[in-house]
């Protein structure tokens, strides 16, 4: 390892050259407070930044031994530690010269805490993983500027982000107490028989549709759980509120089973239901929604008119198409709002999905329900959908699968639901009583419509010829443009429809996870099921470092932020090139 004097000379022998000089750089420095690996540098100062790591002895950055030692918490001060350094980039970074030059940045995330590659704890040393744009004058290096950049302003970033004085510790354990919280409410949710809690006190609402911040002001309404439904939560760290410090938390328990949200457009249904899908991750203190807690493998459904379907088997909700076309394993690569449903639904069971999550408002009418009068006026022999209103029972009932439904518009529901919960002015009460008598005085003359007993689809096997990285002169090429679109060798993927994608590094995760597993699991015999385990435990073992395409020890792998296994099978599935082989198991 060089020093910072050979940095320094390099970047004075340079001045003024050709941007390309820039790779006389690359390689790691011993500065006096902190080591710097130069891991790769922009072809031009237009180009994505280049990548750098800076390091910290564990012993000078004064991290709380406590929250070093257990997995979440270390889990949750990575994240802490990643904002505290994007924060001090605000306050230190800035242009210095043309395109990108200057400009410093660290993939810090939103309102979830995220498994994240950008800030390592690693045996005997804290290390935060940069992007920053080395300057340049046109395409000429501005040796003195990088200068101050890389022997300045980096080390003060990473010292300011990662280092704690004493006094910040407690600023500390309150972050990461929080997440460790929700975490431990998460693990209760099954042995309460819950499929998510809702803390009294809770903010909902977001401050517009464009952002996930926390609503404010006076029209904000904190979240008050009926009585009815109210249940206690321990907390594995003590919570301190006006009234005192107290180690329970109350708040509403979502029961475990059929679930609807009712009540007039605009009183918070749907608010309610994005709270509880994107409560699946743990989130900042003071969002809000730090006490909404959902079930992990809780997974939101909707209809996706022109998806692309491979192998699917979705006889349970549709069969007998015109023209004898079976739905044992459908395929289309224009799906209808009802297929494209029904096989989301598959799709979330097969990669073990114990939560189903709908809107009626994103769900297609015809999936959802067959009211009596188009009963009466279309006979089911000429009608091939399954309702999922004549499928949600025995899906609780006997896979173990429960559904929590936002609907506002078919009352036919009532008679299937074991809990109602209505919404008025953001307000939620206990509607389960008054439905079931409103179900009893206005029965519905609708016929269920199941034509056979519910049973397990076939496990999908992806073909690993059908996965091609390469584009141009280049043997893997993947990005993610934002959220919503992954390119994937020479497909684009669209993941709009995925709504608990939340981050641009889950999508570039994904895409570096599909490579991934096409070298590793996919064997022709694999189902994907099983490969997404694989990929899950290689995860826990090794970290997103190794999702790197080009992965080495000691080397900066890109913004990566982790995924659900639910979110890789759902790109999977929309790949326009995959094609899948039913594995036919003999029953027990």
């Amino acid at each position: 390892m060089r020093d910072a004097e050979a940095l320094q000379q390099t970047l004075r022998r340079i001045d003024g050259r050709g941007y390309k000089a820039y790779r006389d750089i690359r390689g790691s420095y011993r500065l006096d407070d902190a080591d710097l690996h130069v891991d790769h540098v922009q072809g031009d100062p237009f180009a994505s930044p280049s990548k750098l790591r800076v390091r910290i002895p564990l012993e000078w950055a004064n991290l709380p031994d406590d929250l070093l030692a257990r997995p979440v918490a270390r889990l949750a001060l990575r994240d802490l530690l990643t904002r505290r350094v994007h924060r001090a980039i605000g306050r230190g970074g800035g242009r210095r010269g043309s395109g990108k030059s200057g400009v410093v940045s660290v993939d810090a995330g939103g309102q979830e805490v995220l498994e994240r590659s950008a800030v390592v704890l690693g045996d005997g040393f804290v290390e935060v993983r940069l992007q920053a744009g080395l300057p340049a004058a046109g395409r000429r290096v501005l040796g003195r500027e990088a200068e101050a950049l890389l022997l300045d302003d980096l080390p003060r970033i990473a010292a300011r982000g990662l280092c704690a004085e004493s006094d910040e510790h407690a600023e500390l354990r309150d972050f990461v107490h929080c997440v460790e919280n929700q975490e431990h409410i998460r693990a209760q949710l099954a042995g309460m028989g819950l499929l998510a809690f809702v803390g009294d006190g809770a903010v909902l609402p977001r401050e517009s549709g464009a952002s996930d911040r926390p609503l404010q002001g006076e029209e904000v309404v904190a979240w008050e759980s009926p009585e009815s439904l109210r249940v206690e939560v321990a907390l594995l760290h003590p919570i301190e509120d006006t009234i005192g410090a107290h180690d329970t938390l109350t708040g509403m328990g979502v029961p475990l089973g059929v679930n609807l949200v009712v009540g007039g457009g605009y009183h918070g249904k749907s608010t309610l239901l994005q709270a509880l899908e994107r409560g699946v991750y743990p989130h900042v203190p003071g969002d809000g929604r730090e006490w909404v807690v959902t079930a992990p493998a809780s997974v939101k459904i909707r209809a996706e008119d022109g998806r692309r379907v491979a192998s699917v088997d979705i006889a349970a909700f549709i069969q007998d198409l015109p023209g004898g076309r079976s739905t044992d394993a459908f395929a289309s690569e224009d799906a209808s709002g009802s297929t494209s449903q029904a096989a989301n639904i598959v799709e979330a069971l097969e990669c073990g999905a114990t939560g189903l999550l709908l809107d009626e408002d994103t769900s297609a009418t015809n999936f959802m329900v067959r009211d009596a009068r188009m009963q009466a006026l279309v006979h089911k022999r000429d009608e091939p959908i399954t309702p999922f209103l004549d499928r949600v029972r025995a899906l609780y009932e006997e896979a173990g699968v429960s559904s929590m439904l936002v609907m506002g518009g078919c009352g036919d529901y009532f008679d299937v639901a074991d809990t109602v919960i209505g919404m008025r002015d953001y307000r939620p009460y206990d509607a389960t009583r008054e439905a079931q008598e409103v179900a009893a005085r206005h029965p519905s003359a609708r016929r269920e419509e199941t034509p056979e007993p519910l049973r397990a689809a076939a496990p999908r096997v992806p073909l690993a010829e059908s996965f091609d990285a390469s584009r141009g002169r280049r043997e893997v090429k993947i990005d993610a443009k934002g959220v919503d679109l992954l390119l994937y060798g020479r497909e684009a993927i669209e993941l709009r429809g995925i709504e608990q994608l939340l981050d641009p590094s889950q999508t570039r995760a994904i895409g570096n996870a599909i490579h991934l597993a096409t070298r590793r699991w996919m064997d022709g015999e694999r189902s994907l099921a099983e490969m997404l385990d694989a990929l899950e435990a290689l995860l826990d073992a090794e970290g997103l470092d190794v999702l790197d395409p080009f992965h080495e020890a000691e080397r900066h792998p890109g913004n990566l932020a982790r995924p659900r296994r639910f979110e890789v099978a759902a790109a999977i599935n929309r790949l326009r090139s995959v094609r899948m082989r039913q594995r036919r198991e003999a029953p027990d």
